[in-house]
């Protein structure tokens, strides 16, 4: 069994004996030191898995060795113990590299929560996701997405909130994704949640859970988001779509580590990392008073660009491979290729939707072509027109009309996707039963591709 160690830097003797005598029950070995000097050699000759250092120090400061160590001694995560309600402090300190905080008086629960946390970076599938060049989830060989790449391995090894610009569609998500999988939390859950889809009269509970029967439809306990992403990752993306009355709520959740369910009289603790990310300029939004600027500064602690995939041309042939073999695998057809000339044309088109766009666009292509070679007409990025092939060349029964003068779309309120969907279902059965079950005849009489049926089949769960 591997022996962890630590080193505490403090100059009050109380609080050295009662971090040593925490750190040695937890089966820890433990060295100390009063100053920065001190600290330094320490650092040096044991190279410890965990560094715990006071702010104030009487040769100088706990920032000051954050930056040390992340010159020397890299490997060794830092936390710096501040001052009660010192949160510029602590912010300062997650901004030089320190992996997290805590603050006097030391509770002691949550000492151990970080002390677990930091020596789990030292376990070796950690160190090796943060040590390799293995693409993960971010693909690509551009100068933008190695650096992109290099980054979040870098961030993983933190506790500090990240917050993800980038265009809508860029993969925000997967960095966020990333970031958690290479960190010590990579065991526990990633939560992500879009702010903008919850209704704002759902958001606390949503957030932070509720108590049964606290308001009407509470008919069972609900943990919420802050806790269903305990020891792991909780992903705000579109943060910037959040009321003001929730953004005050969100920032007292993460600032104290604890929300309180609807109904509930007591705050229960949680111990998550926070990433959020938006496409808008939250500045911007900060100056015109829409976002709170003390919400703005605890989520925005290190901010990670993501480029826009026309930044990144390099990649787009990568991308759309890997894209198809993806496609092919899920709808259980063989693989398509691009033509030479379809590779340049996407290579010319700006993508404003990026690599959702991407996805979107070949998916389509897809389906359309009729043979597994996608050509540049293939692409449809023109715009305006109907992709050839996609209306039928033969007349079709309609499946939900009748020889009544009832309407084709019933009045009131519809699940409009769901309704389109049961139509191509019913005009692909009827197309099916006309020509007993022949797919290649079905497909004809439909005016697509076979391949565009079998992909349609498999979607549509008829396969």
């Amino acid at each position: 069994m591997t022996t962890h160690s630590a080193l505490i830097v403090d100059d009050e003797p109380d609080i050295r004996d009662l971090l040593e005598i925490t750190l040695t029950r937890m089966g820890i070995t433990t060295h100390t030191a009063a100053d920065v000097t001190t600290a330094k050699a320490l650092l040096e000759k044991h190279q410890p898995q965990l560094c715990l250092t006071d702010m104030n120090l009487p040769d100088g400061n706990g920032i000051d060795l954050v930056h040390w160590i992340q010159q020397h001694v890299p490997n060794t995560p830092v936390a710096v113990i501040t001052a009660y309600g010192c949160m510029e402090t602590a912010i300062e300190s997650l901004k030089a590299g320190a992996f997290d905080f805590v603050s006097k008086p030391v509770e002691l629960p949550r000492l151990r929560e970080l002390v677990n946390c930091a020596l789990k970076l030292s376990e070796p599938e950690v160190q090796a996701s943060t040590s390799s060049d293995e693409p993960g989830l971010l693909l690509g060989d551009s100068p933008q997405i190695r650096k992109l790449r290099n980054q979040t391995r870098k961030l993983a090894r933190s506790q500090a909130p990240v917050f993800i610009s980038g265009e809508s569609g860029s993969g925000k998500e997967l960095v966020a994704r990333m970031i958690h999988l290479q960190g010590p939390r990579c065991s526990g859950p990633f939560i992500a949640v879009n702010c903008g889809a919850i209704p704002s009269e759902l958001m606390e509970s949503e957030f932070f859970g509720h108590k049964k029967g606290s308001f009407t439809g509470a008919v069972e306990n609900k943990d919420g988001l802050f806790r269903s992403a305990d020891g792991g990752t909780l992903f705000l993306d579109e943060v910037a779509d959040l009321p003001l009355a929730m953004q005050v709520k969100l920032l007292r959740a993460i600032q104290e580590k604890a929300v309180r369910p609807v109904g509930d009289t007591k705050e229960i603790p949680v111990d998550i990392r926070v990433l959020s990310a938006t496409h808008k300029n939250l500045v911007e939004l900060v100056q015109d008073g829409s976002f709170r600027q003390d919400l703005f500064y605890r989520i925005n602690v290190i901010e990670l660009a993501v480029p826009p995939l026309r930044e990144r041309v390099d990649d787009i042939s990568l991308l759309a491979n890997h894209i198809l073999e993806r496609i092919a695998r899920e709808y259980e057809c063989p693989a398509a290729t691009l033509t030479p000339a379809a590779i340049e044309r996407l290579k010319s088109y700006q993508f404003p939707g990026n690599v959702r766009e991407l996805e979107n666009i070949l998916e389509r292509a897809f389906t359309l072509c009729d043979d597994e070679r996608i050509g540049a007409e293939d692409l449809h990025l023109n715009g305006g027109v109907a992709p050839a092939g996609s209306m039928p060349t033969e007349p079709v029964e309609s499946p939900v009309a009748s020889s009544t003068d009832e309407p084709l779309v019933p009045d009131g309120e519809i699940d409009l996707e769901g309704y389109l969907e049961s139509i191509e279902r019913q005009a692909i059965e009827k197309a099916l039963e006309a020509t007993r079950w022949n797919k290649t005849a079905a497909a004809r009489r439909l005016g697509i591709s076979f391949r565009a049926l079998r992909y349609r089949l498999k979607k549509l769960g008829m396969d």
